[in-house]
């Protein structure tokens, strides 16, 4: 087990490591960063996610739909707890939230989820981390766009209500809508957010392989998403210092514990297999995702809370995961 997860964390921990040293000795601007977000929002993280679940075999894919579910209401259940805890408690504005949510909601299965999972329970749970790499990108990566989009308004913020008629209504002549529907689908025309789609229609339809040349060159530009990523996260946290509060000590439970137990008890509800329980929650108890920060730097948008709970995350992550895996190899699942 100790070298399992060294070899699923110890990378993570190096790209982190690189970034952030970067930052603070300013070798790397950490401030101007807008050029390495678009190549990874725009270009490697959407042929990286296409090609992934693009390659999963459409009879495999039948086969994870309470799986899906799972993941998906686990993922938006502590969005919601995050979000709403953030503006309600701290009076953060919902940018911020949303970044933290993100942060917290959505584990680094991307980078962590494919070697931990093939290390631990075999090939066969690569489907399954390929289905929680789409469900994420489905659904609280585009709402977090759709919250980064919105412009801050002089005037009080609009209610749920007064949103929902703000949707269909007309917009006048030579102005861009800036509606609910209008901001959501800004959200969702990103290669982030179609790409993960257009993969899983493309693998549902059972449509040949792709050509080995497409192929290749999807590959060539999805292998430097993880780097990408983890040495910009590096950046972005560079900004900020590093701080062990009770705010982040409540973060990290809700990351490390909260949400892989919440993803177990989903997990029963919904009666799924021994195979697809361990994955699910295993998952579910990888640390936080790089797209928080990540989306919010492309806003001007980064919470320290959403800085010092990744880094705590993969710090505590080490004897979480342990724990977890440990807690799923003796738990009698059918």
């Amino acid at each position: 087990m100790p070298l399992i997860l060294a070899n699923a964390l110890v990378p993570i921990f190096a790209g982190l490591l690189v970034g952030y040293i970067a930052g603070r000795r300013r070798v790397v601007d950490n401030v101007n960063v807008r050029s390495l977000v678009t190549f990874l929002m725009s270009f490697a993280l959407p042929c990286a996610l296409f090609s992934i679940i693009a390659r999963t075999p459409r009879v495999q894919l039948y086969g994870q739909g309470l799986a899906a579910l799972v993941i998906s209401l686990v993922y938006l259940a502590v969005y919601a707890i995050v979000y709403s805890g953030y503006r309600r408690f701290a009076r953060h504005s919902p940018h911020d939230s949303a970044v933290l949510a993100l942060t917290l909601g959505l584990p680094n299965v991307t980078a962590v989820g494919l070697p931990l999972l093939l290390s631990a329970y075999g090939p066969a749970a690569s489907v399954t981390t390929a289905v929680s790499i789409a469900m994420g990108s489905l659904t609280v990566a585009p709402i977090t766009l759709a919250v980064l989009e919105t412009r801050p308004s002089p005037t009080r913020p609009l209610r749920w209500r007064e949103r929902l008629r703000s949707a269909f209504a007309p917009t006048p002549a030579g102005r861009q809508p800036d509606t609910f529907l209008g901001i959501l689908w800004r959200a969702c025309r990103r290669p982030v957010v179609w790409a993960p789609a257009a993969g899983i229609l493309y693998a549902l339809a059972g449509l040949p392989a792709l050509p080995s040349y497409i192929d290749r060159s999807l590959t060539v530009m999805g292998s430097a998403t993880v780097g990408t990523a983890l040495f910009l996260t590096g950046l972005v946290v560079s900004e900020h210092r590093i701080e062990f509060n009770r705010a982040v000590g409540l973060l990290l439970a809700l990351k490390n514990l909260a949400q892989p137990a919440l993803a177990l008890g989903a997990c029963l509800l919904f009666h799924l297999s021994a195979d697809l329980t361990r994955s699910v929650v295993l998952l579910c108890a990888i640390p936080c995702g790089f797209f928080g920060l990540v989306f919010g730097k492309n806003f001007n948008c980064t919470p320290p809370d959403a800085s010092s709970t990744l880094v705590s995350s993969y710090i505590f992550g080490v004897p979480t995961l342990a724990l977890w895996i440990l807690l799923l190899n003796h738990l009698r699942l059918h």
